[in-house]
């Protein structure tokens, strides 16, 4: 072979090589400010899983990919740029999900699949109704005849309608007005509004800033809250080795945040704009979310439900599930990284498990320190303040339904020199009818 024909050759094979590579986008649509979606967005974006995950043999031997991280204030509007051809992946919350699994299935052709959960709380905390901080309204009885705002579509939305069916108050009595979280933040710090419902983690941000009340939590409506990810059928049946890595990125973040929530708490803090000590108080052991990617079929049976909730109240069309929800990608991402599915299907986390568990205090530049009763908590809090060292937070376990709180803003009985905390203060009083109740700052002069 001539030296000419040699160099034809080579040349050859560079334009064979140049011709088989192309370049696949990846446009996810995450929510900087819902925790329990992190680790299909926030985490995996800060973390830079994908690409440790994404494929580079076969088919995609000579692909490059470029990544789209587009932020959203909720779920709805990720639903729409998913529609609109924008978006290939969005994680959000369960009224959200179903709402684009339905909105997909009315179209005559467009689809999209869920792919995987992030995380859930079984009794429903991580929705909740807050009033301004110096409101007199102590109970949602009392919302009746105002205005109430929240992101309309969300799970907060579809929790007003559980907790007014729950309570016998017509939904016609409450005045609901749709805001987005950053708006209802905004209206109940200047006492603009009675009332805001929102989802994870509005309603502890607003009690960390001290603007906010919670009123009511949505563990009281005993309907698990759930958060997952979606993806369009065209992008997954034409890449669904990406979407596998997708999902291997979503399990990766979820165990190391449980590996080390403190940690994670103070990293997700510094790429959103929510404090770690309020994602600390969902992502520690005995914290609000279950880290778990698994799609159960109670969650599936939950989903239903809020479909059933979304019929009724805002004519969402059918949603077949069958065709919608797709376990197979999750289950490959697990083989494949040599973890079997089964082992992650067990029964479901209880918050009451976590009563009893040992309360803890965050001190500013020291770290988090456990205790063993609540009594000893606030003893270590009262030195502190006397050290005029700063308290980042301190966390006890509700009694009652064993949610971990921020101890300022719990209620506590003694009983013999034993200090038990409480969400709320009907549960309190319900526990020692002829007791005392004390707020933090009566507790803390009391022992």
């Amino acid at each position: 072979m001539s030296r000419t024909t040699l160099s034809l050759a080579l040349c050859g094979l560079c334009l064979g090589s140049a011709a088989l590579a192309k370049t696949i986008t990846i446009s996810i649509g995450y929510q900087s400010m819902c925790t329990d979606t992190y680790p299909a967005g926030s985490a995996i974006k800060g973390l830079k899983l994908l690409d440790k995950y994404l494929p580079h043999t076969g088919k995609y031997a000579h692909v490059k990919y470029r990544i789209v991280w587009r932020n959203y204030s909720s779920g709805a509007p990720i639903t729409n740029m998913m529609m609109a051809g924008k978006l290939d992946f969005g994680t959000m919350g369960d009224y959200p999900l179903v709402v684009n699994g339905a909105k997909f299935q009315q179209t005559p052709s467009k689809r999209s699949y869920l792919i995987t959960m992030t995380g859930y709380n079984l009794d429903g905390a991580g929705n909740g109704i807050d009033v301004p901080v110096n409101s007199p309204i102590r109970n949602v009885r009392e919302l009746e005849g105002k205005d109430i705002s929240t992101p309309v579509g969300s799970s907060s939305w579809g929790m007003l309608y559980e907790m007014a069916a729950d309570e016998h108050i017509p939904i016609s009595k409450l005045h609901i007005v749709n805001q987005s979280p950053m708006a209802g933040i905004a209206a109940i710090t200047a006492h603009k509004i009675a009332a805001h419902a929102d989802f994870c983690p509005i309603s502890e941000y607003m009690e960390y800033k001290h603007v906010g009340r919670m009123i009511y939590n949505g563990a009281s409506t005993h309907v698990p809250y759930l958060h997952g990810a979606v993806v369009t059928s065209s992008f997954a049946k034409k890449y669904p080795q990406v979407v596998v890595a997708y999902v291997k990125a979503v399990i990766a973040a979820d165990r190391w945040i449980a590996e080390n929530p403190y940690k994670a708490s103070k990293m997700l803090s510094k790429w959103t704009m929510i404090p770690k000590e309020v994602l600390y108080l969902y992502f520690s052991h005995g914290g609000y979310l279950t880290l778990n990617p698994a799609i159960t079929p109670k969650w599936v049976s939950t989903l239903n439900y809020d479909h059933s909730i979304l019929a009724k109240y805002a004519d969402i069309p059918p949603l077949n599930m069958k065709k919608w929800v797709k376990t197979g990608y999750l289950k490959t991402a697990y083989q494949q990284m040599g973890i079997p599915y089964e082992k992650v299907l067990g029964a479901p986390y209880s918050p009451k498990s976590n009563i009893g568990m040992k309360p803890e205090l965050w001190l500013r530049g020291k770290g988090i320190y456990k205790y063993g009763s609540v009594k000893s908590m606030l003893l270590a809090a009262k030195t502190a303040d006397a050290k005029h060292e700063m308290i980042n937070a301190l966390y006890v376990y509700d009694h009652d339904t064993g949610l971990k709180l921020f101890g300022n803003y719990a209620f506590y009985t003694m009983d013999g020199g034993k200090v038990v905390a409480y969400m709320t203060e009907s549960g309190a009083k319900k526990a020692t009818p002829k007791g005392s109740v004390y707020t933090y700052e009566q507790i803390l002069a009391k022992v």
